[in-house]
């Protein structure tokens, strides 16, 4: 997996969440992910979408397809029968669809051929799994908010426990979300961070200020997946 935070880096988003920390009872949990799925259904997809491709071509265009399968095995005046058209058509299929699945290997064009919506759902289903077991709940006010960031699909979320949302729109946290990815499209990625967990932190000292006797319920550092 590739590192996306250095150990510099770290200590400043854990800096900053402390920061931001220092005046909400919010609590802000940041996570970066190398990527929120491996797409394996998709991979199998596309390979049985060109396996299904070829056999059409060939049932299409038979009599160019068995002249050249003549031509590279050097037959003169082959009938093909019906028994050896249906096993080329087998071999065909199964070639192709191991022949993509492999290619996929390569993973930038594994994720190129995953569709945005694809990606944006399966971001935000990882998004809302690890905030259901890293911060849903998990404060004494249910003020848990996650900033979630995935790097490979290009996709961030932020996530607000019961208490947050019930007072903050989603369309508040644009602003947040606007910061981060100006700074993650110039390869900042913990700039990015910093920033949505300073309009993060504004709003949630608005909401939700800090208590004298309030303490801290949830890991300040960034975690890494």
């Amino acid at each position: 997996m590739a590192q996306w935070i250095s150990d510099a880096d770290q200590v400043r988003v854990t800096a900053a969440v402390a920061a931001a920390e220092a005046h909400t009872a919010g609590e802000i949990v940041t996570v970066v992910a190398d990527r929120s799925d491996g797409y394996s259904d998709v991979a199998l997809a596309w390979s049985a979408i060109v396996a299904f491709t070829a056999l059409v071509v060939l049932a299409l265009f038979p009599d160019f397809y068995l002249a050249l399968v003549d031509r590279v095995l050097d037959h003169w005046q082959h009938e093909w029968a019906p028994r050896e058209v249906f096993v080329l058509a087998i071999i065909v299929a199964i070639a192709k669809f191991i022949g993509m699945w492999l290619i996929q290997l390569w993973q930038p064009l594994k994720f190129w051929l995953v569709l945005p919506p694809i990606k944006s759902a399966r971001t935000l289903a990882r998004a809302v799994s690890l905030f259901k077991v890293g911060a849903e709940r998990r404060t004494h006010g249910r003020t848990g908010i996650l900033i979630y960031l995935s790097m490979r699909e290009h996709r961030a979320q932020i996530i607000a426990d019961e208490a947050i949302a019930s007072k903050v729109s989603p369309e508040t946290w644009g602003d947040a979300m606007a910061a981060m990815l100006a700074h993650i499209k110039d390869g900042r990625c913990a700039d990015g961070m910093v920033a949505a967990i300073e309009k993060v932190g504004a709003v949630l000292a608005e909401h939700f200020p800090r208590a004298g006797d309030d303490v801290n319920e949830l890991p300040d550092r960034v975690i890494e997946l």
